[in-house]
């Protein structure tokens, strides 16, 4: 039973956290989802929904340290969290650099030198105005 204010105070400013945690923990979710399934319209729209979340939930959490302190439960959780975005965030990277580095042996880049111009020079800009030797 609450008997205080401070004990009342202490319930209020739970249930003020857990929402918004409660929202990070649900786009966590969402975004490992979407990712399994590789849909990026989904990836895109979950990823724009995790930013505000966590933007409002960090923005909860700074207030409420400030005004009396974060159970240390809803700081455990909202720090696991924090990881669970860091690895979503490093799973990205890699399928990132890899799906780079297929298309960089699929389609090679080609420097500027490496070009033939109509005229058999090396470089593509050196005819004057785009005209074409016969």
């Amino acid at each position: 039973m609450i008997n205080s204010h401070y004990e009342l105070q202490a319930v209020k400013q739970t249930l003020d956290l857990e929402r918004p945690l409660q929202a990070v923990e649900d786009r966590l979710g969402a975004l490992a989802d979407a990712l399994q399934r590789q849909d990026p319209d989904a990836l895109d729209r979950v990823a724009a929904e995790l930013h505000a979340a966590l933007a409002a939930a960090v923005g909860d959490f700074a207030l409420a340290a400030r005004t009396g302190g974060v159970p240390a439960e809803l700081r455990q959780r909202l720090a696991v969290a924090g990881g669970q975005v860091a690895v979503q965030r490093e799973a990205l990277a890699r399928a990132t650099a890899s799906l780079d580095r297929a298309i960089e042996v699929l389609i090679p880049r080609l420097s500027p030198a490496g070009l033939y111009s109509a005229a058999g020079g090396a470089d593509r800009g050196a005819l004057s105005g785009g005209a074409l030797l016969a």
